[in-house]
Formats: structure tokens, sequence, C-alpha cells
């Protein structure tokens, strides 16, 4: 009697025995020691909810974010660049893509067509039918070139939490347009606009490139909430809708007082807060 359980445990044991040719080929061969499932699994938590009547002061910023400074260049990772990242959502129609930064006009897929790839003719001789033939190239444009990315956020003092806090509403990838001729730079505009409370639940699950921990990532929404990045003030609420380069221009230190009245706009959203208390 022993030695039928016995065997029937040895067959058991052989039966749940798995070799490496029952794991699947996309386990089987992976470059990690394991396939990382933690941000691709995460949930985002929705936001908190805010009442109108809580919101006793509120402010519009405008901010650049320069992907080629040490702390941005997390968008710029070859693997997974951040335009990509949107680009990929709005083709598989996860978040829609906006002409202005109020959120009022939704991009038709023919024209983000038009955004994301230019066409260019060039002409040929074709020797086998002695003519001249024109050859019309599709070029799709390039993660490399986005250089900026613009943020349009809100600060807000929420009285039921006594708190000073900050949500952004856009994202905006910004392309430098050149002249042709003299290959001189001629202006900076936004491809397009995404809404990003409809976007953070996706961008939640993407990880950011982590250069001090491969294993500890984080999802492109806490690389934003959690203001991982640096940037600066180029605009903010004001009765003329006026940019900081309107209002500093035309003269030889108008660079400069831009970039101190972008500090000084910093400052004052750092002191609100505290100016409220008294100790």
């Amino acid at each position: 009697m022993l030695g039928v359980v016995t065997l029937q445990a040895q067959v058991a044991e052989q039966e749940t025995v798995i070799t490496e040719s029952s794991i699947p080929a996309e386990d089987l061969y992976i470059d990690d020691i394991v396939r990382k499932r933690l941000i691709v699994d995460n949930r985002v938590l929705p936001y908190d909810h805010v009442r109108e009547a809580d919101i006793a002061w509120q402010t519009k910023i405008w901010r650049i974010v320069d992907t080629r400074e040490k702390t941005n260049l997390v968008f710029r990772y070859p693997e997974k660049p951040f335009f990509s990242i949107i680009r990929e959502l709005a083709e598989n129609g996860d978040i829609a893509l906006f002409k202005d930064e109020k959120f009022s006009e939704i991009l038709s897929p023919e024209e983000l067509d038009n955004i994301l790839f230019s066409v260019d003719t060039s002409t040929y001789f074709d020797y086998d039918e002695y003519v001249e033939k024109v050859k019309v190239v599709k070029n799709e444009i390039n993660w490399e070139d986005i250089k900026r990315y613009r943020l349009k956020e809100v600060w807000f003092f929420d009285e039921e939490s006594s708190r000073m806090k900050v949500r952004i509403l856009g994202i905006a990838p910004e392309k430098d347009e050149y002249d042709d001729l003299t290959g001189e730079l001629k202006y900076s505009l936004p491809l397009f606009y995404i809404y990003y409370p409809e976007a953070r639940q996706y961008l939640g699950k993407y990880r950011v490139f982590n250069e001090f921990n491969d294993v500890a990532p984080m999802a492109w929404s806490d690389l934003f909430e959690s203001r991982f990045f640096t940037s600066y003030i180029y605009k903010k609420s004001n009765v003329n809708d006026l940019t900081l380069k309107m209002m500093y221009e035309g003269y030889d230190r108008a660079g400069i007082d831009r970039l101190l009245e972008s500090d000084k706009i910093k400052q004052e959203l750092f002191n609100f807060e505290h100016d409220l208390w008294s100790y």
C-alpha cells in the first residue's frame, strides 16, 4: 500500500514540473530578471474633490519644460520618449488632442496626420522609361525635434484643507520652425494640447526612467504631480493676456528681465501660503 502511494506522488510531481519549453516565448526571453508589471497594472487615484466654495484664491500659470536640461532628460529617453507616448495614446483613441490651450477644438484624424507627417517631393530620371518622374516622400516627425513642452496649470488655495494646491490642465509639445534658406529659427509653436486630467490615468501606466535605481521607476503621472521636472514661467494670468516675452522686449536686458520676473512669480507662489499664517 505504501509503495502505491509513493508511486502516485512521484507521478503527480512529474506532472507539475514546468520545463522551459512550456514557458511562453514572451516570458522566456526578457531583458530583465522578471517582467515588470507594477507600473503597467498601476491605477491612478482620482483627484480629491474640491468644491467651488472652498477655492479662496487661484491663478493660472504657463511654463516651459526644456527637455535639454539635465533634470528633464527623461523626456528624451530614446527607448520611450514622452512624445512617442502622447502620440501612441492619441492614435489608439485613448485621449483627444486639441488645437488650442482652452481645449475648445479637437483635432480631426486628418489634421493630426498633417501635424505628424510632412510631404516632400523630388524629381528623378527613370532610365527604363526615359522620362522624368516625381517622387513623393512622407516624412514622420522626429521626437528629437521636440525640445520643449508647454504646461498650463492652476494654482489655488483650498480652504477645506488649508493648503495651496496645483493641478496641471494641459501639456503641449513645442516644435521649432527654421527658415529653409538661411537655417535661422523663425518661431516656435505648440503642435497640439492634451487635456491632462483625461490623460493622467493613461500616463500612470508608462514608466519614467530612473537613473538611480532601475527597479524603482515612477510613472509619468507621478513625475508631473510630484513636480520632478525643472521649468520656467513664461506667462501668468493678466488682463491683456500677455506673455513675459511680450512685456519685456525691444532692449538689451529684456532676456534677463524676463528671467527675473519668472523667478519673482515663483517666489510669490511660494510665499502666498506662508503669508496666510502668523507665528
